[in-house]
């Protein structure tokens, strides 16, 4: 499996206003243009936090463990419907009341992404898709603690971790 490259996601500025459009193969090809993505910090009642692993074919981060769900806002959708349909693709949930917790920008070499960071508290089942992900699992904050810096976890992961929960859950 392979991204789809031409799949459109919308334009923004940093306040999430809608611009233009872009295909995925140059969002992510060094164009930098700012695109918004949605990401879910999913914890169950113990504070574990689930975590996703990234399956090899991904053309950022291949292989690495990162936040629950993520995904982008397709052109001519609202971050909320983004969220809801990406747990719902990749998680198999569809019963969960995500807090909003704020937004940024996420500015690597390859990419720049306007993230609306939410988070959920669950404990029914979770059912990772077998096409979108290398499976899945809680981490105990003790285990989180000592795979960062370890390149283990995707940095994006780290970073917004440590800004949104204080490394700790």
């Amino acid at each position: 499996m392979t991204d789809n490259l031409q799949e459109l996601f919308p334009v923004v500025d940093a306040e999430g206003r809608v611009l233009g459009s872009v295909a995925r193969g140059e969002a992510h090809g060094g164009s930098r243009l700012l695109h918004p993505v949605v990401h879910l910090h999913l914890f169950n009642s113990r504070g574990d936090l689930y975590l996703q692993r990234r399956p090899l074919w991904k053309d950022i981060q291949p292989g690495r463990w990162d936040t629950a769900c993520g995904g982008h806002v397709a052109y001519g959708e609202t971050p909320q419907e983004a969220l809801l349909r990406e747990v719902q693709e990749e998680l198999g949930i569809t019963g969960f009341s995500p807090t909003f917790l704020g937004k940024y920008v996420f500015d690597s070499q390859r990419e720049r992404e306007l993230v609306y960071v939410n988070r959920a508290t669950y404990d029914g089942l979770v059912r990772p898709s077998a096409e979108e992900l290398d499976g899945g699992r809680f981490w105990s904050r003790q285990e989180l603690a000592e795979a960062m810096g370890q390149g283990i976890l995707t940095p994006n992961f780290e970073q917004e971790y440590v800004r949104f929960f204080g490394g700790g859950a």
